[in-house]
């Protein structure tokens, strides 16, 4: 099977993974006494995991290629074969670190992640993300990543995309319940590959349109690149 074909049938699996059920999801927005809509997960879904795969290394293939193919770190990789260096040889049998998705969570290199964060995220990007390129999707699931692995912020995805400050939520589609929207494939394919470690933005924290956004506090953070209508920033440096 050549790269191609390989990285088509190593995405298709994932994806059928981590859409299982998914389609019988559903996030139910209701009112709440301040005013602010309240989500919650309904769904009913069987478990499904993946073992151990073995890859027989074709003559051209880099580790790093296969890292990319198969949604793993580098570090994972060499773990699991103990590698003491990229160098690897056609014919040579490798072991892919396990994709176990169940009930309880997916395992990715951004750390467990349960099933039901990753159909939030997925949501979030759809929402937000709607009518940019893929690089831009994945950008916007990044920027929440970024933020789990912030002391300023929640410590889930789940708390990240829920946050509200006064009453308003971080993100507007939870706030006007365009979060319900039924996420499509590339949308889903975006939060996988902000999961398992791509961050086209370099490190940001927020992002915003420049054309419709009124927060002018916003506008003051030190942007670090734009991908297609979205800005992305960090927080100023303090001194």
């Amino acid at each position: 099977m050549n790269k191609k074909y390989r990285r088509i049938a190593t995405l298709l699996a994932v994806l059928v993974a981590v859409t299982s059920g998914f389609m019988g999801a559903t996030i139910a927005v209701g009112g709440t006494s301040d005013g602010a809509g309240g989500l919650e997960f309904e769904n009913s879904e069987s478990g499904q995991s993946y073992s151990e795969i073995s890859y027989k290394v074709k003559p051209g293939d880099t580790l790093y290629q296969v890292c990319k193919d198969y949604h793993v770190s580098l570090g994972q990789l060499m773990r699991a074969n103990n590698l003491k260096n990229t160098t690897i040889y056609p014919d040579q049998s490798l072991i892919i670190p396990a994709v176990n998705i169940s009930s309880y969570g997916m395992v990715l290199s951004r750390g467990d992640v349960s099933r039901e964060d990753i159909k939030l995220l997925a949501r979030l990007i759809h929402a937000e993300a709607r009518g940019e390129s893929y690089l831009g999707k994945v950008a916007v699931g990044a920027v929440i990543l970024n933020r789990m692995q912030s002391p300023d912020f929640p410590k889930s995805i789940r708390e990240i995309i829920l946050e509200k400050n006064h009453r308003v939520y971080q993100f507007s589609p939870v706030q006007d319940g365009s979060i319900n929207l039924e996420p499509d494939e590339e949308s889903v394919k975006a939060a996988v590959d902000a999961l398992s470690g791509q961050d086209p933005t370099g490190g940001a924290l927020f992002f915003y349109n420049p054309v419709i956004a009124t927060d002018k506090w916003i506008k003051t953070l030190p942007v670090i690149t734009q991908i297609g209508n979205h800005v992305f920033a960090t927080r100023a440096t303090k001194v």
